[in-house]
């Protein structure tokens, strides 16, 4: 009686098939029927002496949530359907794991405050370490003790800005209070009592930095980018960018780039765009035409 699996015949040769690990080969010829490339095997390897086992459990660790994401949830799709006196064990599982991973009033603060932090992390398009440093500077203000007496979604926004300020990414302040829950001045009390106590090295955004988003906003080509950065760079070069807001002085300078390109762009566009009045664009032109 004849197998019933048998492999079928090499369709060149007709020799018989081999079966390796991921490969039906023929023994005749060496024609490759079939493949399966899949490697089921860890992708990973060890040249140390000890025996780590250095599985895949979950997501990686992340500053972004309040316990590092190392915590479980109980989740709704089972795969079978369950009804009755299990459904409702299961609510009550999922109720008491939801209030047992938030053990304090800090957790619940620090979650609050991360949720917020990656809402408007997501809305300015910001990298993730971005969100993951912001998050960190405000569990150090926790840790401080600067959250007492002050609003939660006010230091929220201040670590973003904050982190902005330390990564030189170009974000106004209007910009982030746009979005978040807290208004200007929660943000801005928030932030100086962050720049205050711990001591944040932040400085002066580079005017260059805003150049990119402002031409794409005015719809600008690249030639009048490279023309305005010129004007920025001859600005600081004579010194003349010291206390002016780097938002205006880059819209400013797009401004009078497109102007001399023969663009019809006015200074309330260019100031709309930089959130400035049109005094700080004319007040910058007025500059740059007093350039050598």
């Amino acid at each position: 009686m004849a197998e019933a699996n048998t492999l079928p015949s090499c369709p060149e040769c007709g020799g018989r098939l081999r079966i390796t690990a991921t490969e039906t080969v023929c023994e005749e010829c060496g024609l490759v029927s079939a493949e399966n490339a899949i490697d089921y095997g860890p992708e990973w390897r060890t040249f140390e002496d000890d025996d780590a086992d250095r599985k895949r459990t979950g997501a990686p660790l992340t500053r972004s949530r309040h316990d590092r994401g190392l915590s479980t949830e109980i989740g709704y799709g089972t795969g079978t359907r369950i009804t009755g006196r299990k459904r409702r064990r299961f609510a009550r599982l999922r109720r008491e794991h939801n209030r047992a991973r938030l053990s304090s009033k800090a957790d619940t603060n620090r979650m609050h405050g991360f949720t917020e932090i990656r809402r408007i992390v997501a809305q300015l398009s910001l990298p993730i370490a971005a969100r993951e440093q912001a998050c960190a500077l405000f569990e150090s203000a926790q840790s401080e003790g600067l959250l007492r007496g002050r609003s939660i979604e006010g230091f929220a926004a201040a670590a973003v800005y904050a982190t902005c300020r330390t990564l030189s990414i170009s974000r106004t302040v209007d910009e982030v209070v746009t979005i978040a829950a807290a208004d200007e001045a929660e943000l801005k009390a928030a932030y100086g009592a962050l720049n205050r106590e711990l001591g944040l090295p932040t400085g002066p955004i580079d005017p260059t930095e805003y150049l990119p988003r402002y031409a794409s906003h005015l719809d600008l080509d690249t030639a009048i980018e490279h023309r305005a950065r010129e004007y920025v760079s001859s600005l600081q070069e004579a010194g003349l960018v010291g206390g002016r807001n780097p938002s205006g002085v880059a819209a400013a300078c797009l401004y009078a780039a497109a102007l001399e390109d023969g663009h019809t762009v006015t200074q309330a566009d260019a100031a709309a765009v930089a959130d400035v009045s049109p005094v700080t664009i004319r007040s910058t032109v007025s500059s740059l035409s007093e350039l050598p």
